[in-house]
C-alpha cells in the first residue's frame, strides 16, 4: 500500500516539476510591422507541455529542440491590443504553468524614429571608466567580479548614473550623440568591465544600473536633443550566458570538436568574406572561430538564433528608445545571417541608423559592407548595412600629423590620397570617421601630447565628409598606450570618482593645457552643429604643397555657403598664393576663421602659422 501511495505521489509531482521559469522577449508591443513573434519559453522539462493562449493570439508554430527545457512558440500578434494576457501551459487537461505576458503600446512615431547622421558628432565612452554616480552598485551579489579600481583590468565602478550626471559636459563639448560600449550583463570572472561577453541579452549589468536606468539615459539625452547609440554584439556571447550554460541545442553555436567547450580561436582573416580565391577552410576559420575563449561564436545560420537576435535588438530599440546601434565585429558574423538581421531591424525602423565595426584597413574592403555597394554587387551581395567605419582614415591620421615634411606620399598627401578613393562608397556621408577608439592607442599618445597636432586632427575630422566620433578624454589630452594593456587606453576620466584629485569635467578643474584641448574642440564642434554645408556638402580639394592641404566644402544649390579649410602640417609659417584656389574661392573676397574670429583678405596671399588650421567661412 505504501508503494502505491508513493507512486501516486510521484506521478502527481511530475506536472509540477514542469514549470515555465522564463519567457523571452520578456514583453512585447502591439502594432508592430512584423506581427510574428517567436517566444523562447524556458523551464524544467517543459517540452511536453501544450500552450493555450487567448483567442487574440494565433499560435502559428511550436518547435522543440534537443534540450527538453525549451519550447519555441511562434505567434501572430496582429490582433493583440495593449495589456496583459494569460499564457497557459498544459499537460493533458491540467494547467501546469501560467504566466502573464504584457503587450505594451508603442511610443507615437516609434517606427519612424530618426537615427544619427552626418549632422551628429558621436562621443564614445567606456561606462566603467567614465564616472561613478552610484557607489552602492560598484559590486553586486548577482555578479562574480567585484569592484577593484586599483586593478587596470578590474571593475572601477563607472555606471549609468555617472553618465547622466555628466551629460552637460558632453553637451557643452558639442557632441550630439552618445555611444557607450556594452552595458548588458557580463558575468565573467575577470575583465568583465568591457561588456563584450554578454551573459544575458535582456538585462543591463547591475553594476551599471537597471534596464530602467538605461531607458532613463535615453530620456535624459533626448531632453538635450541628443541621441543614444547602443553597442550590440550578435557574433559572440559570454561563456557565462545562461543560454550557453544550458544550450537549446549544439547548433546554437559553432562547436569545434576536440576543443574545451567547443573552443577554437578565429583566424581573424576578415578578407575571406569577399576574397574570390578564399578557401572554405580559411573562411570557416574566420567566421566560425571564437573571438576569444570566453566568447562562444553564435551560429547565425540557425533561424532560431537570428530570430532571437532580431527580436532582442528591436526590444532594446523600443524599450530604451534608442536612436541607433553600433554592431561589434561585423565581418566575423555569418554573412547571410547578419544581413537578415540588419534587414529585418531596418525594415521595422527605416530611418534608423546602424553602423558596423569593419576593422579592416583597405577602403575597398570597408566599402564592400555598406548598403548598395557596387563592390559587393560584383559578387551578388548587398549587406543592407547603412553605415561603416572609415578605419583606413584612422590608420593614417597618427602618421600624417607626425610627418612634418611632405616627401612624396607623406604628410597630408596621405589624407588627399585617401579621399580620392571615396568613389568606392555608395554613401560617403554615412561613414563614421575617428582618430581613435577603445581598442587602439589614444590619439594624444600617438602625438606625444602635442596639442597642435591634436588640433589639426580634430579639425580634419570635423570638416570632412562623414560622422565624426571622438573617444572620451581625447578632448582633454588623455594618454594611453595599448602595449601597456587595454586598461591603459581605458583610463578613468579624472573627476568621475568622489575623492579624485582633479575634476576635468569643469573648466576650473582642468589644467591650462587641458582647457586648450577642450576649448578648441568645443568651439569647433558647436560651430559644426548648424553647418549643413559640412553635413551634406560636396568636397573640392587641392593636392597638398609644402605639407599644406586646402579643401572646400560647398553646396551647389547655395553658392554663398562655402567653407575653406587650410591645414598647415609643417613646422614653418606658410604664405599661400590663393590664385591656385580660385576654383573654390570663386567671387568671395574674404573669409572669417571660425576658430579665432579673425577676417582674412582672400585677394591677397594667405599667411598661416606652423602646425595650425584655418576654417574660413567665405563672405
Amino acid at each position: 500500500m505504501k508503494k502505491i501511495v508513493l507512486l501516486l505521489f510521484l506521478i502527481a509531482m511530475v506536472p509540477s516539476m514542469a514549470q515555465v521559469q522564463k519567457i523571452e522577449p520578456p514583453y512585447w508591443w502591439s502594432n508592430m510591422k512584423d506581427t510574428e513573434l517567436q517566444l523562447l519559453v524556458y523551464g524544467n522539462n517543459i517540452n511536453e507541455l501544450q500552450p493555450e493562449f487567448p483567442e487574440s493570439i494565433t499560435i502559428k508554430k511550436i518547435e522543440k529542440v534537443d534540450n527538453p527545457n525549451y519550447l519555441f512558440i511562434t505567434i501572430d500578434t496582429k490582433n493583440v491590443s495593449p495589456g496583459s494576457v494569460s499564457l497557459k501551459f498544459k499537460k493533458g487537461r491540467r494547467t501546469v504553468s501560467k504566466m502573464d505576458y504584457e503587450f505594451k503600446a508603442r511610443k507615437l512615431g516609434s517606427a519612424d524614429r530618426k537615427g544619427f547622421d552626418s549632422s551628429d558628432v558621436i562621443y564614445l565612452i567606456m561606462p566603467d571608466r567614465f564616472a561613478n554616480g552610484d557607489p552602492s552598485n560598484d559590486s553586486s551579489p548577482e555578479t562574480i567580479e567585484k569592484a577593484d579600481r586599483v586593478s587596470q583590468g578590474g571593475r572601477h565602478g563607472g555606471d549609468i548614473q555617472g553618465v547622466i550626471d555628466h551629460l552637460g559636459y558632453i553637451d557643452e563639448l558639442g557632441a550630439t550623440t552618445l555611444w557607450s560600449t556594452p552595458m548588458t550583463l557580463d558575468n565573467e570572472k575577470t575583465y568583465s568591465y568591457h561588456g563584450y561577453a554578454c551573459s544575458d541579452l535582456y538585462q543591463i549589468d547591475p553594476r551599471y544600473g537597471t534596464n530602467a536606468d538605461f531607458a532613463q539615459l535615453s530620456e535624459e539625452l533626448h531632453k538635450r536633443n541628443m541621441k543614444h547609440i547602443m553597442d550590440y554584439v550578435p557574433n559572440h556571447w559570454g561563456l557565462s550566458n545562461w543560454l550557453i550554460q544550458d544550450l537549446p541545442g549544439q547548433d546554437w553555436l559553432h562547436y569545434w570538436e576536440g576543443g574545451e567547450y567547443g573552443f577554437k580561436r578565429s583566424n581573424y582573416i576578415q578578407t575571406t568574406q569577399m576574397d574570390p580565391y578564399a578557401s572554405a577552410y580559411d573562411a570557416k576559420g574566420c567566421m566560425d572561430g571564437w573571438f576569444d575563449y570566453t566568447m562562444p561564436d553564435m551560429n547565425e545560420s540557425n533561424p532560431m538564433v537570428i530570430n532571437y537576435l532580431v527580436q532582442n535588438a528591436i526590444w532594446w530599440i523600443e524599450s530604451a528608445d534608442l536612436d541607433g546601434m553600433r554592431v561589434d565585429t561585423y565581418p566575423y558574423n555569418d554573412k547571410v545571417g547578419i544581413t537578415e538581421w540588419v534587414t529585418r531591424v531596418m525594415k521595422e525602423y527605416p530611418n534608423l541608423n546602424i553602423v558596423g565595426e569593419i576593422f579592416m584597413h583597405d577602403t575597398a574592403h570597408i566599402a564592400y559592407w555598406q548598403k548598395d555597394s557596387q563592390i559587393g554587387a560584383i559578387q551578388g551581395f548587398n549587406s543592407n548595412l547603412p553605415s561603416v567605419m572609415d578605419f583606413p582614415l584612422h590608420d593614417i591620421i597618427p602618421h600624417v600629423f607626425n610627418e612634418d615634411q611632405q616627401n612624396w606620399g607623406d604628410g597630408l598627401f596621405k589624407v588627399y590620397d585617401h579621399l580620392t578613393k571615396d568613389f568606392l562608397y555608395p554613401n560617403i556621408n554615412n561613414l563614421l570617421v575617428m582618430m581613435a577608439n577603445h581598442d587602439v592607442n589614444r590619439i594624444n599618445q600617438e602625438f606625444d601630447g602635442d596639442v597642435n597636432k591634436y588640433k589639426l586632427a580634430i579639425t580634419l575630422l570635423a570638416t570632412i565628409r562623414g560622422i565624426p566620433q571622438i573617444y572620451y578624454g581625447d578632448e582633454i589630452g588623455m594618454l594611453g598606450e595599448k602595449n601597456k594593456g587595454d586598461g591603459d587606453i581605458r583610463r578613468d576620466f579624472p573627476g568621475g570618482w568622489q575623492g579624485d584629485a582633479q575634476n576635468a569635467f569643469t573648466s576650473s578643474g582642468r589644467t591650462d593645457k587641458q582647457n586648450d584641448y577642450f576649448e578648441y574642440t568645443k568651439k569647433l564642434l558647436n560651430w559644426r552643429k548648424g553647418k549643413q554645408v559640412i553635413h551634406k556638402g560636396k568636397t573640392l580639394h587641392f593636392s597638398p604643397s609644402n605639407n599644406v592641404y586646402v579643401y572646400f566644402r560647398y553646396l551647389p544649390e547655395k553658392p554663398d555657403d562655402v567653407v575653406m579649410v587650410v591645414l598647415n602640417n609643417s613646422r614653418n609659417s606658410q604664405t599661400i598664393d590663393l590664385e591656385r584656389f580660385a576654383e573654390g574661392i570663386q567671387n568671395h573676397a574674404s573669409g572669417t576663421d571660425v576658430l579665432s574670429a579673425m577676417d582674412f583678405d582672400l585677394t591677397q596671399p594667405l599667411e598661416i602659422r606652423p602646425k595650425s588650421a584655418l576654417v574660413l567661412e567665405l563672405n
